[in-house]
């Protein structure tokens, strides 16, 4: 694949993969008010192996916090399910991914449909703010909050569109995503790779707690990443994520085809 082929603004990203790994898949979610941006090099990584790479873009992402206040946490999460299943149709093997919320898509989205394995960067299931507790009644007193910022960021920033403020509205939308996906954990029957950064100012430790929990026997290895902060697909330690997470879906992959013809 060539450099060109690689958007530099929002945009829905797919690779239709090429030599042996051909009919293996990666669907790859973004963030909460991210978009394929913060995670194109991952994305691209597992093309020039070969991967069949799919990147949606979610409702309400790469334009500005208005739109994404008049989405709701269904529309995101049917939007990776449609490429999740577009792209298990062309292939024998197919990974749910993402980073952050994208994880928290990814997984119950596993736990309903069949998938090889499940990789997932500081994936999002509980907050930091106390205040979300009471989200579904503040949002209707306050619209608007600032972005949560890491005290030092370390990875580059990407233009996503125009997130300034955060609607509550879609941080309520956010906490009904998170429960569904702690619900659906265990039904996940396939194994799971996190990579989780130490410093990390946006999703809390709890997060892996909950995780841990509620996968019970499916969480097959949990990477820390010393050096990076919440968007480590674009952070210091990218080149851990991108070979072990490769390493894994390699590995899962064969496994997937042993199952099915024996």
């Amino acid at each position: 694949m060539t450099e060109s082929s690689i958007p530099t603004r929002p945009a829905a990203f797919s690779y239709p993969g090429h030599g042996a790994n051909a009919r293996i898949g990666v669907a790859i979610c973004h963030g909460f008010t991210g978009s394929p941006l913060s995670i194109m090099p991952w994305a691209q990584h597992l093309a020039e192996l070969g991967y069949a790479v799919s990147v949606p873009l979610l409702p309400g992402h790469g334009t500005d916090w208005r739109q994404l206040a008049r989405t709701s946490w269904k529309d995101w999460y049917r939007s990776y399910e449609t490429a999740l299943l577009d792209l298990s149709g062309r292939t024998d093997a197919c990974f749910a991914a993402g980073l952050s919320m994208g994880g928290a898509i990814a997984l119950p989205a596993a736990s309903r449909h069949h998938v090889a394995g499940v990789s997932v960067v500081n994936p999002g299931l509980s907050f930091y703010d106390r205040r979300v507790r009471i989200i579904g009644l503040l949002k209707y007193f306050q619209r608007t909050t600032v972005p949560i910022q890491e005290d030092q960021p370390t990875a580059p920033a990407t233009d996503d569109g125009d997130y300034s403020l955060t609607p509550l509205a879609a941080v309520h939308e956010l906490k009904k995503l998170f429960g569904a996906a702690v619900r659906g954990l265990p039904r996940v029957d396939a194994p799971v790779q996190v990579f989780k950064s130490r410093t990390d100012a946006v999703v809390p430790p709890t997060s892996l707690a909950l995780l841990r929990k509620g996968l019970a026997g499916h969480l097959a290895e949990v990477t820390d990443l010393a050096s990076s902060g919440h968007v480590a697909t674009l952070d210091v330690d990218a080149p851990v994520i991108f070979a072990r997470s490769a390493e894994f879906v390699a590995a899962h992959a064969r496994r997937t085809s042993t199952l099915e013809t024996t």
